[in-house]
């Protein structure tokens, strides 16, 4: 899966949290990435319902900032990824 989350989520954490709830639910790799337009871009491979709880936790109020919106798209896994990385 691999998500971007727009609104105020740059500077106040959210990636290190994005690593930490991954973490914390289990059997995901990937990242967390600021981009230049002010998103933060996730990708997280893995069983597919921990990517759902994943994509949950960036859409509640739980989140660092304010989350003005997420997209997601779902594709195969690509591996390659050695555990869940902050970029």
């Amino acid at each position: 899966m691999t998500a971007w989350v727009r609104g105020r989520v740059q500077g106040v954490g959210f990636r290190w949290f994005t690593r930490e709830n991954a973490l914390e639910i289990g059997g995901l790799r990937g990242f967390a990435l600021n981009l230049d337009d002010g998103r933060v871009q996730i990708v997280a491979e893995g069983p597919r319902e921990n990517c759902h709880r994943l994509l949950e936790w960036l859409r509640s109020s739980d989140t660092p900032g304010a989350v003005a919106g997420v997209t997601e798209i779902w594709g195969r896994a690509r591996g390659g990824y050695d555990g869940f990385a902050i970029r």
